[in-house]
């Protein structure tokens, strides 16, 4: 997952920069989704501009995080899990690689809700947030699990001392 989220996304970000111009944009669907090349020096929504350094220290503690963590689960068949850390991985590394080589990230992905334009990203911004979201699920359907079985076990300890206390 996270070499097939660096591949798309590198790809996809030097297929912008050759296609189009800095700040040009191409309507795919209307106004709705719109390509558009921008440069982004921050975070998330363009925060934080000119904390190349900052970025790439926190990147690289929380790869170092990633790869630690999905080594201990590999074998944990916990696919949810284990797909989103591959995609948070791989788009954590793509930009990564922009901010260290070239000083930003290359943005082109912009949509339009009515009145509101919601702040341009790419794909490897698209991995981080589809795979939080999956481990998101992962936490919350184990814990759903975790929570269903201790209330039966609950019952059970419960009606096997009821029983012996009858005895």
């Amino acid at each position: 997952m996270a070499v097939f989220v660096l591949v798309v996304d590198y790809l996809s970000k030097k297929w912008v920069e050759h296609s189009l111009d800095l700040y040009e944009t191409k309507h795919v669907i209307g106004d709705f989704f719109i390509l558009t090349s921008i440069r982004n020096k921050g975070a998330a929504f363009s925060i934080l501009q000119e904390q190349r350094i900052l970025f790439i220290a926190i990147t690289l503690v929380v790869v170092a995080g990633i790869v630690w963590y999905m080594a201990k689960n590999r074998n944990s068949g916990k696919a949810l899990l284990l797909s989103g850390l591959g995609l948070v991985l791989g788009g954590a590394v793509g930009n990564l690689i922009d901010r260290a080589v070239y000083g930003q990230v290359v943005d082109f992905l912009q949509f339009t809700f009515g009145s509101y334009v919601f702040p341009v990203f790419n794909l490897a911004d698209s991995g981080i947030c589809v795979g939080v979201a999956l481990i998101l699920l992962d936490a919350l359907l184990t814990s759903k699990k975790e929570n269903g079985d201790s209330n039966s076990n609950e019952q059970e300890r419960k009606g096997s001392e009821n029983h012996q206390f009858i005895q």
